[in-house]
Parts: C-alpha cells; sequence; structure tokens
C-alpha cells in the first residue's frame, strides 16, 4: 500500500511499484475514478511494464464494483488512449510511467474527448476519494458492470494516415528506436503501406528495458540510434519514450534535432492548412517559435510546461496546433492531444515533399544557441531562485508565469522548480554561443553558492 498523497502528481499518478503504488491502490482509484467522473463506461489501456496487466486489472475491478463498464484496449501507446477516448466519446485510463526506469508504474486520467485530468480538473477528488476507500480497508464489493476487450490498434493507425498525406512522398528510410517500449507495437501498423523502408530497432516489448530506458530526452538513449541513421545511410531516426507520446526526431548525419526546430516545423504546416491560427509554445521553447509562426501568419500563445496547460490553452483559444521543447505535440485535429507518432508523420511528410536532407529542412527553424535543460539538486530551490532574482535585476524584463524567466538583448533563460525532485531546472537561450554560455554558467553559478 503507497501513499497517494505522493503518487498522485499535477497531472497523472507515478510513484514505484508496489512501494508506492500496489493494486490495492489501482483499485481503489478505479472505483474512485468512477465516483468522481461519474462515467457509465469507460475505456482502459497499458503499456509493456512488467507491473501493467495487475495495475489495470485491479483498476478495472474497481471501476466494475462502482457498476461502471468497461473497454480494456489492452496494449497501447497514450496516444492510443487518447484515440479511444476521443473516437469513443469515453472517460479513459492509461497504466504508463512514461519514460521512467522500469520499476515505475501510474496512470494518465482523461475524461470524454480526452481532456485532460489534472489537479483542477478532478484529479485531487479521486486522489482523496480512493485514499478513503483504500483506507478503509473493506471489499470493493461485486462486479456490477461489464468488461470487453477491444482492439482499437488498426483504428488508431487508420485515424492518423487521415491527418497527414504521405501519398505523394519519395521513398525514405527511417530507423525506429521503440526502446523495447510501445512504439514496437504501434509503429509497424501506422507505417503499413507507407512509402516508407523502416529500420526498427528494440521492438520486443520488454518492460525490463534491456538496451535502454525509453526516455529520448537522455542522450545516452539516443547513441543506438544515431549510429544505425549513419550505417543503413537514413534519412532520419525516430526515438519514442516509453508511452509512445513523446517523438525525438535524429536528422541524416545521427545529430539531434531540437523539438523547437520541430514544433516550427509542424506550425508551419498547420498553419498553411489553417491560415491564421493560434499555435501554442510553452515558455522554454525557442524564440525561433513565436517568431516562425508569426511570420507564416500565426498568432502564437506562450504558457507554461505541462500538458495539462498546454492542453486547456488549446481549448480556450482553439489553437490548431501546441508544441513543448520536451517533445510533446498536440493537435487540435487530435481532439487537443498530444501525439509523438503524429508529429512524426507530419515530419515524414516535410522532409518527403523535397529532395534536400533533413538537415537542411530543419535550418531554416533553428536560429538561437540554446543550453537544453540542466537539472541541479539544489537544498532551497526558493532561496537560489531568489538569489539569481537579485543578480539579474535590472538586466532584463521578468516574468513569472512557470518559475523565473528573464530576458535581455539578444538571451533569455527559465529557472523553475521540479514540482516532484530537489531540483531547479534551467533553460538558456542567446543569438550567440558565447552569450548563452555566459547566461548559462552565471546562473549556475549563483545556485550553486
Amino acid at each position: 500500500m503507497g501513499d497517494l498523497a505522493g503518487t498522485f502528481k499535477a497531472y497523472d499518478v507515478r510513484g514505484v511499484v508496489p512501494e508506492q503504488f500496489d493494486e490495492q491502490d489501482a483499485a481503489a482509484v478505479g472505483a474512485a475514478f468512477v465516483e468522481v467522473t461519474g462515467a457509465q463506461s469507460l475505456v482502459v489501456a497499458r503499456d509493456m511494464r512488467v507491473s501493467s496487466p495487475a495495475l489495470s486489472r485491479a483498476f478495472i475491478r474497481g471501476a466494475l464494483s462502482r457498476g461502471a463498464d468497461v473497454i480494456d484496449a489492452g496494449l497501447g501507446s497514450t496516444d492510443l488512449l487518447y484515440y479511444a477516448s476521443g473516437s469513443l466519446g469515453l472517460p479513459g485510463v492509461m497504466f504508463t510511467a512514461s519514460h521512467n526506469p522500469a520499476r515505475y508504474n501510474g496512470m494518465k486520467m482523461c475524461h470524454a474527448g480526452a481532456v485532460p485530468v489534472g489537479t483542477d480538473t478532478g484529479l485531487t477528488e479521486i486522489r482523496d476519494r480512493a485514499a478513503a476507500i483504500r483506507d478503509r480497508g473493506a471489499d470493493l464489493g461485486p462486479a456490477t458492470g461489464s468488461v470487453v476487450e477491444k482492439d482499437l490498434l488498426h483504428g488508431y493507425a487508420a485515424h492518423l494516415k487521415t491527418l497527414v498525406d504521405l501519398s505523394g512522398s519519395r521513398p525514405l528510410k527511417v530507423v525506429v528506436d521503440a526502446g523495447n517500449a510501445m512504439g514496437g507495437h504501434t509503429v509497424p501498423a501506422v507505417f503499413a503501406g507507407l512509402p516508407l523502408e523502416l529500420v526498427p530497432l528494440y521492438f520486443e516489448l520488454d518492460g525490463t528495458f534491456p538496451n535502454h530506458e525509453a526516455n529520448p530526452l537522455e542522450p545516452d538513449n539516443l547513441r543506438d540510434l544515431q549510429q544505425a541513421v549513419r550505417d543503413h545511410g537514413a534519412d532520419l531516426g525516430l526515438a519514442f519514450d516509453g508511452d509512445a507520446d513523446r517523438c525525438w526526431v535524429v536528422d541524416e548525419r545521427g545529430e539531434s534535432v531540437s523539438p523547437s526546430a520541430i514544433t516550427a516545423l509542424v506550425a508551419t504546416r498547420e498553419l498553411a492548412k489553417h491560415p491564421g491560427s493560434v499555435i501554442i509554445h510553452n515558455l522554454i521553447t525557442s524564440l525561433a517559435v513565436p517568431e516562425i509562426v508569426a511570420e507564416h501568419g500565426g498568432v502564437p500563445e506562450r504558457t507554461r510546461v505541462g500538458h495539462s496547460f498546454i492542453k486547456a490553452e488549446m481549448a480556450r483559444t482553439g489553437a490548431v496546433f501546441g508544441g513543448e521543447h520536451s517533445a510533446h505535440y498536440y493537435f487540435r485535429d487530435f481532439w487537443y492531444a498530444d501525439s509523438g507518432m503524429l508529429a512524426a508523420l507530419h515530419v515524414l511528410a516535410a522532409l518527403g515533399e523535397q529532395d534536400g536532407p533533413l538537415s537542411e529542412l530543419v535550418a531554416a527553424y533553428s536560429r538561437y544557441h540554446a543550453s537544453g535543460e540542466i537539472n541541479s539538486t539544489v537544498a532551497d530551490a526558493r532561496a537560489a531562485m531568489e538569489s539569481v532574482r537579485q543578480a539579474f535585476a535590472g538586466r532584463g524584463e521578468v516574468d513569472e508565469l512557470d518559475g523565473l524567466t528573464v530576458t535581455g538583448a539578444g538571451w533569455w533563460f527559465n529557472l523553475r522548480p521540479s514540482n516532484t525532485e530537489p531540483l531547479l531546472r534551467l533553460n538558456a537561450e542567446a543569438g550567440d554561443e558565447a552569450t548563452m554560455t555566459a547566461i548559462r554558467d552565471e546562473v549556475l553559478r549563483r545556485i550553486q553558492l
């Protein structure tokens, strides 16, 4: 039995199994989810983690005990779950710990139509209700709802291919590193029938991650993909995280492509279809993103980091697309939800529509020098941030939309605390590398004082 207060985050549930989160917890959350949302029916999917089958069965047992009917979609990616929620008009729950190590698991929840369940939209109530149900220690009661298994993979793949047209693309050779995670399940279905030669890496589903963790934000986890792209003379490489809702892109040289550049590229494609639309970007994406959006007639809107904030802002503004520097990409045509696979299809289509290499294509969307996200362990995050604030007083425009952002002449940085760890996260960018390095190093020195 775990500590639900510790495993419920801002917009998902995540913890070490079974020490922090176990089947009894999952069953209580299943009952609470139905009680709080009033769901009469819902859909559940899971990733390939060793603990996912038992946890999802326990959750379903809890939901059935409250009279809900459950569609069990079985193995799937998180964006497959969003497809299910959107196309079926049902609340949904995905069992996954995304990019976390093998010992973790958790849940991502949504209302019908893939509307996120976050702290302000029911997650706190579900947590409190689940804790009360679990702590009573009583049996959940008989299952008065019904459960049916349904394969949604082919419907998901067909739907994505209606949103991006690759019929006019030149043939492309693509290396995909699935990291033994859900990309190995979804990529073959989505790529079937497309003008693509697929070179698969680690497509065997294995929740122990025997080759490397399914976290493409860590450079070490990209090395096999980068080498394979070079060895096979591929046009590009793609790496998916554990639940395949994020996609990282590598060019034909094996060099990483910034998610900000991908955001700008996909934004221009969506603006070509929907002129004048709003494009959402979070506050750590490159300055190139709002610049390029405006140049293409779009309206850039800046928001906090985190998918629940992005989705809420997209719904509020009717934005056609949103991107985060963490390689999450959101689409109005996909129920405002994020899909790494849909972003990958856009990149493939853009590359296939012209003759040059990917490195040349994305160069037009890369204008600045960025530090990447740098995490620093600190004893007192508030004191460290105040030290940085004082050091940069009067040197630039300050805002506190999410942490501390200071914008000067040709540079900016954002420093924000982690929601779950004693960390400060720094992102810095400037028009030249020397300025970026100087700003980055000064902030890091202040943090470490």
